[in-house]
């Protein structure tokens, strides 16, 4: 096993952050590919396959790189860690199909707010079994206020949101009288918030792996070898029940999903060791609603809207993170019995 260095908190927070502002860009890019595939499943399997043709290169280009390729084998051999871990990339997988099959029923706030509640709820359950290279972590009041406050405020951030999306009452296809509206949205929102509550495991399997091969960079490029065998399969089947959707686009730029996912999956790799799972994830959702945000300010896409909430839900997912991450002495919030 090899020791990758640790970061400060001070250092490694901002690049969860700047991780995170890297999934939004990723989303817009696929999402685009898939409608202009009409197949989302074909979308994700561009995103990923271009991601693994991008992590192949930099692992033979990179000394790091083709070190750690050298330890791929003999780690999972000796069984240095779960043999599992290398399929982490499934979850990805699943994440992308959770996007693809209920996000028109749900529309992109609900499931943003699913997703995170899942995500948020397995940090703190992951850091306290220990499953990651960080080890253990106690649930102290703080990080379960952090994450309750985070969860409150992704929802207002996607408030504005929340009224159009498809299952909302009075949305297109919602009944008129609210009637079955709820039950017809549980099974829809299983997913998502199963899917976001296995991504911190996929972290935590990714930074165990990227400690025993020495390098974020053979770590993320197992994860994406898994998702896109996945990925591949899934498509094999839609064809053939479905047929294929609409030929592959010429412009450049829809081909930058896979490069994106790169940054974050490798970024998230080598970060949870230093800061954790729970404040990883944290971070990078922090990042994700500046980007949307920016997204959305700068090029917005039809039926953005920045309101207020928009704004003032992302000033609180920071406070919230800065809130869950500080160094809170033991025993800070514990009564004090008087003295004499």
């Amino acid at each position: 096993m090899t020791h990758t260095p640790r970061l400060p908190r001070f250092a490694g927070l901002p690049l969860a952050v700047g991780a995170g502002l890297a999934i939004p860009v990723q989303g817009r890019i696929n999402g685009a590919l898939g409608v202009r595939l009409n197949d989302g499943i074909a979308a994700a399997v561009v995103g990923f396959s271009t991601g693994l043709v991008v992590m192949m290169l930099i692992s033979l280009i990179l000394p790091s790189g083709r070190a750690g390729l050298a330890r791929i084998l003999p780690a999972v051999r000796t069984r240095a860690f779960p043999p599992v871990y290398v399929l982490a990339g499934g979850i990805g997988a699943l994440f992308v199909f959770a996007q693809s099959f209920t996000v028109g029923i749900l529309g992109v706030a609900l499931f943003t707010v699913a997703a995170v509640t899942g995500q948020t709820l397995s940090g703190l359950l992951v850091d306290r079994l220990g499953i990651g290279p960080a080890g253990k972590r106690a649930v102290t009041p703080m990080r379960i206020i952090g994450c309750v406050l985070t969860v409150a405020a992704v929802a207002w951030a996607v408030s504005p949101r929340l009224a159009g999306s498809p299952g909302s009452p009075g949305s297109p296809g919602a009944p008129a009288d609210g009637a079955g509206g709820l039950e017809t949205l549980i099974l829809p929102l299983i997913l998502p918030v199963l899917a976001g509550f296995l991504m911190s495991f996929q972290q935590a399997m990714n930074g165990t792996a990227t400690v025993h091969y020495g390098s974020p960079v053979a770590a993320t490029l197992v994860n994406f070898v898994a998702g896109s065998v996945f990925l591949w399969i899934a498509l094999a089947v839609k064809v053939a029940v479905f047929g294929p959707g609409n030929p592959l686009p010429a412009e450049w730029w829809y081909y930058l999903g896979g490069p994106m996912g790169c940054v974050f999956i490798g970024l998230g790799a080598l970060l949870v060791r230093s800061l954790g799972v729970l404040v990883t994830g944290l971070g990078m959702i922090a990042g994700q609603l500046l980007g949307s945000l920016g997204l959305d300010l700068v090029v917005p896409a039809p039926g953005s809207i920045v309101a207020p909430a928009t704004v003032l839900g992302t000033v609180l997912t920071l406070a919230a993170i800065i809130l869950a991450t500080l160094p809170w002495p033991r025993g800070a919030f514990r009564r004090q019995r008087p003295v004499g």
